[in-house]
């Protein structure tokens, strides 16, 4: 099991340094790698050290917080969602990035429709079964590429990655896409999360070097 203490020392100081960034902000309309980023073929495994084994049976999911319609699904009733393939990019902020990645899952516009956030609603928090959460903006959750993903390549994602079910947020740096999600939760107002209250950004663009807090 990883020591957080240390990780979350070595995060900081990758802060204060500045480490990854190259102060050339880039427009995803032209430039696909954000800066800062290498290109690899696999799919690194990073974690607070735990990695929990949530069965199919098991698995729980809710949506809830500032809405009008609470959801609580178990696997088969999140499987019945109308389900998507959607063909994104990954950028985590360790500085790795993975091209075309092929996902089947529910997308986030499916659950909205389904909870009908408040007027007042502005903010997600995502909440982990290994006591993760990470927060977004209620309008970057609903883009139309958000997707909560079961599949990668063409088969279940894996434990270590965040199965059976993860979030999948491409504009954003990865650690804003939960593994093993288990709650969804509308605020009305900004909560940040575990790294977001350890040195890293709120916001989290990629392109615009959004990986430490200022």
């Amino acid at each position: 099991m990883a020591d957080i203490g240390k990780l979350i020392s070595t995060k900081l100081g990758w802060a204060r340094s500045g480490r990854l960034l190259t102060g050339k902000p880039a427009d995803p309309e032209t430039d696909r790698l954000p800066p800062g980023q290498r290109l690899v073929k696999d799919w690194p495994v990073l974690d607070l050290g735990v990695q929990p084994e949530i069965t199919r049976a098991a698995f729980r999911l809710e949506v809830n917080g500032a809405v009008e319609t609470p959801l609580r699904l178990d696997w088969d009733a999140f499987m019945a969602l109308p389900q998507t393939e959607s063909v994104s990019d990954m950028h985590c902020v360790t500085s790795w990035s993975r091209y075309d990645n092929h996902w089947q899952g529910v997308s986030s516009a499916i659950l909205l429709d389904l909870v009908r956030p408040l007027p007042a609603a502005r903010h997600v928090i995502f909440h982990a079964h290994d006591g993760y959460t990470t927060n977004v903006r209620l309008d970057q959750f609903a883009e139309p590429d958000v997707v909560l993903v079961h599949t990668w390549e063409g088969s279940p994602i894996d434990r270590r990655h965040g199965g059976p079910v993860r979030i999948l947020i491409p504009r954003l740096y990865l650690w804003k896409s939960a593994k093993w999600v288990n709650r969804i939760e509308v605020t009305t107002t900004d909560r940040p999360g575990f790294w977001e209250r350890n040195g890293y950004h709120n916001n989290a663009d990629p392109w615009l070097e959004e990986r430490y807090d200022a």
